[in-house]
């Protein structure tokens, strides 16, 4: 799904014109953008969570050559997923097991 579909299925569920739904969409990740980037955690209780995460120094190796480099220590946006936001990707093992033993019934 693009943004142009997300802007899509936002204004059929709210009810509102493909325009609003860009515009609060557009001021959604602009605003949660704008607070990582000042190091603030956005969490969207149910969603997930984006923060900023510091990553080390580190040692890397040229694909090519092989030969070692210097990676530098740098800032890079995260998002880790909610509770609701999991279980609706993955469902919980109890629920898988009875979808395949119906499903393996010829």
């Amino acid at each position: 799904m693009n943004k142009s579909e997300l802007v899509d299925a936002i204004a059929a569920k709210a009810e509102i014109t493909k325009k609003e739904a860009d515009a609060v969409l557009s001021a959604v990740i602009d605003a949660i953008m704008e607070a990582v980037s000042e190091g603030e955690k956005v969490t969207l209780v149910g969603f997930g969570t984006f923060e900023a995460r510091q990553r080390q120094a580190r040692e890397g190796r040229n694909p090519s050559t092989g030969k070692p480099i210097k990676i530098p220590a740098t800032t890079v946006p995260a998002f880790s997923a909610g509770k609701s936001f999991k279980e609706k990707v993955a469902p919980a093992k109890e629920e898988k097991k009875a979808t395949k033993s119906t499903s393996k019934k010829k």
